[in-house]
């Protein structure tokens, strides 16, 4: 099984890590672990400590956290397997003949979230648009200008995105990353999900700045290509912190779209295990996350294709399938309506596992626009529906950085003006309801004027 260790080694090692400016190396942090066989490839990265501001519990998401990266706070992971055979003895064991692990956590396999049903596109992307109105947003500023989008998928190609959309593509190479392995220049991957993913920002926010990190092509053997696993997304986040902590302060904005998730518990922990990733807050990747939100990044993942009524294939969890990050306190929870704002079956219901409020709201899906799989097949699955909704955080981020409206802020506002499809408020099905851009508007003219 494929693991992530937390480890704890000396000051230096941590400072070393968490600097953008050095490369430390596996060897470097772990120098062998009993029964464990190390990735030598991955690079290490720094884990924050969460620290609780006045009234705060370190290991609840939902209470005030602060994180610290300094050198006698932060811990270190590394990236390995261990035998089926000898997993449980080896998970238990290690703290105990290494002080310096703190924990063994799972590194489940993620895949993108395609949709399972072959239905043909409902409307196209101008309907979207439209239903966005991206117009009223242009009007008001908010084009995504001198924002950073981040599509962490299969990659981008952002010739054929140009194409499609009829207009320049803004692509910011030197912030992109690969994961180790991953061979390919930012903007030139091959026609695939992710290129549908940057198309879908783009809608609402068409002079954002997409940052490529093609997460989802990391290797592993047995793999396909459109998985990767947890760990790589865990490094993607670090290099994300670094973006972050290099803008100012006072102009910080960073929108982050994940298409994607874990389906299966088998690449999983079994709940209750302090290793476990669907149901654990403490796991490093879910501490990651609250990490950048914290320092003001807006994080967005797709609900998922798992909706009773249009179950994807994949979807082996038998209830509650909104699982792990996906399900995050501190990020927006996408599910999917088509153009028709009636919810398609394939979109995930709540309750979330991390927290039971999920999806948030709604976007567009199941839509012609990026014409990725082919000339009739549409733009599907909550994998559409969270880059929409990324593109249209990323327009209110051109003047509304996170020094204005932090990332907590803006959940609430989209929560509150969402279009309610239910009688009792928010439910399972559609979350708060369905994005709803005048009432975004409306809502931060009010705001600027408070506060003019």
């Amino acid at each position: 099984m494929r693991v992530l260790i937390q480890l704890r080694p000396s000051p230096d090692l941590v400072a070393a890590v968490a600097d953008p400016g050095q490369t430390a190396t596996t060897a470097d942090v772990a120098d062998g672990l009993p029964g464990v066989e190390l990735d030598s490839a991955f690079i290490p990265v720094a884990v924050p400590r969460p620290v609780p501001l006045p009234g705060g519990d370190p290991l609840s998401l939902n209470q005030p956290l602060d994180f610290s990266l300094a050198a006698e706070d932060a811990s270190v992971l590394v990236r390995g397997t261990i035998s089926d055979d000898e997993l449980a003895t080896r998970v238990t064991m290690l703290p105990t003949i290494r002080p310096d692990v703190v924990g063994v956590f799972a590194d489940p396999v993620i895949e993108s979230s395609l949709t399972c049903g072959g239905d043909p596109p409902v409307g196209d992307w101008h309907d979207v648009e439209r239903l966005i109105n991206a117009a009223g947003l242009a009007a008001e500023g908010l084009d995504g200008s001198g924002v950073a989008l981040a599509v962490l998928d299969t990659g981008i190609n952002a010739a054929h995105v140009a194409r499609h959309l009829g207009r320049g593509v803004t692509l910011d190479a030197e912030r992109s990353w690969n994961p180790a392995g991953v061979t390919g220049r930012p903007g030139e991957f091959e026609v695939d999900h992710g290129t549908m993913c940057a198309f879908d920002t783009l809608i609402g926010a068409p002079q954002a700045s997409l940052i490529d990190i093609p997460v989802l092509l990391s290797t592993r053997p047995g793999g396909s290509a459109l998985d990767g696993l947890l760990s790589d997304a865990v490094a993607a986040f670090a290099h994300l912190r670094t973006v972050l902590d290099d803008q100012p302060a006072d102009s910080r904005s960073l929108v982050i779209s994940n298409s994607w998730g874990s389906f299966s518990p088998s690449w999983d922990f079994p709940v209750g295990h302090p290793g476990n990733y669907s149901d654990n807050a403490a796991h490093p990747f879910n501490l990651i996350v609250a990490s950048l939100d914290r320092a003001g990044a807006d994080v967005l993942f797709a609900a998922g294709n798992c909706g009773r009524e249009c179950k994807d294939g994949r979807c082996a969890y038998p209830d509650r399938p909104i699982v792990g990050a996906n399900s995050h306190p501190r990020a927006l929870s996408i599910g999917g309506v088509d153009v028709g704002n009636e919810r398609v079956g394939y979109s995930s219901q709540g309750p979330g596992r991390l927290t039971a409020r999920k999806p948030d709201i709604c976007a567009y899906t199941h839509f012609s626009g990026s014409k990725a799989f082919g000339d009739t097949e549409p733009d599907s699955g909550t994998s559409a529906a969270c880059p929409v909704a990324a593109g249209l955080v990323a327009a209110v981020r051109t003047r509304w950085p996170s020094s204005r409206l932090s990332p907590a802020q803006l959940r609430a506002l989209l929560r509150r003006t969402a279009e309610d499809r239910s009688e009792v408020g928010f439910d399972y099905d559609y979350g708060y309801g369905i994005v709803d851009t005048a009432g975004i508007i409306a809502a931060l003219q009010r705001r600027a004027k408070s506060v003019a």
